[in-house]
């Protein structure tokens, strides 16, 4: 099982290690256009200087900040709702049809809206990534409950649980596993929608970064803040790996 384990880590580094050696070979031998495909040696020359400049940082923190107030503004409602909807038939009779109707909308495709009723500031881009992470919170919060075994809800009824209780004791720890993959698919979209919303309503962060950088034909500091995002988004996934494995340890193998 060691040698298993540690042949899947050498491979999971030798990986992205080859791929970028390939890459580097096939630009300095021109086997590919270094207009649209530079040299990794040369990309990251450049976030060196963007690092130096702290231009990289500052675009970074704002990104951030942006992504992690709008999928709490998100996340906090969408674990509320769900499980109040899994559990009491009002709720759910209320809401899902909204839930419904309203859910298949492409998220980035309202901007323009938030930008009219919040403005360019960062109202409107905490606004868009809580729409997109609230219904994935949601939906998956709401099937957690629904999935929770009926004996546990009517063993809190026949107690006489109050409706906090059967909050906090039974449909929350009974929906864990689903709410926090929810909270993960939440995280990797607010990620795309806060990129895709700094392309054109924002004056910083790395959605901005990338889109000036292909206007102005800058395609090496494209290629930093792709990889920025990228290390953006792996950084979340570990996060929500290690969330995981302190909250559910049960369900670890």
């Amino acid at each position: 099982m060691r040698l298993r384990w540690g042949g899947e880590r050498l491979l999971s580094v030798l990986s992205p290690v080859l791929l970028l050696a390939l890459w580097e070979l096939a630009a300095r031998t021109n086997a590919i256009d270094t207009r649209f495909f530079p040299a990794p040696s040369d990309i990251f020359a450049a976030a060196v200087t963007l690092i130096r400049t702290g231009e990289l940082w500052d675009n970074l923190s704002i990104t951030l900040v942006r992504l992690a107030v709008g999928f709490l503004l998100g996340a906090v409602p969408g674990i509320v709702i769900g499980l109040a909807m899994g559990l009491f038939s009002p709720v759910r009779a209320i809401l899902q049809p909204l839930v419904d109707g309203t859910f298949p909308i492409p998220k980035i495709a309202i901007l323009p809206l938030f930008i009219l009723i919040f403005g360019l500031g960062e109202e409107s881009k905490y606004a868009i990534i809580a729409v997109a992470v609230v219904y994935l919170v949601l939906i998956n919060t709401q099937a957690g409950v629904r999935n929770i075994d009926r004996i546990y809800l009517d063993v809190g009824k026949n107690y006489h649980a109050t409706r906090w209780m059967m909050f906090t004791d039974v449909a929350l720890p009974g929906a864990a596993p689903l709410i926090l993959a929810g909270l993960r698919l939440g995280m990797g979209v607010a990620l795309l929608v806060i990129v895709a919303a700094e392309f054109v309503g924002a004056r910083s962060g790395v959605g901005y970064q990338i889109w000036t950088s292909w206007q102005v034909f800058q395609v090496d500091r494209m290629f930093v803040y792709l990889l920025v995002t990228a290390v953006i988004g792996f950084g979340t996934a570990v996060v929500m790996t290690f969330l995981e494995r302190v909250l559910l340890p049960w369900k670890q193998p």
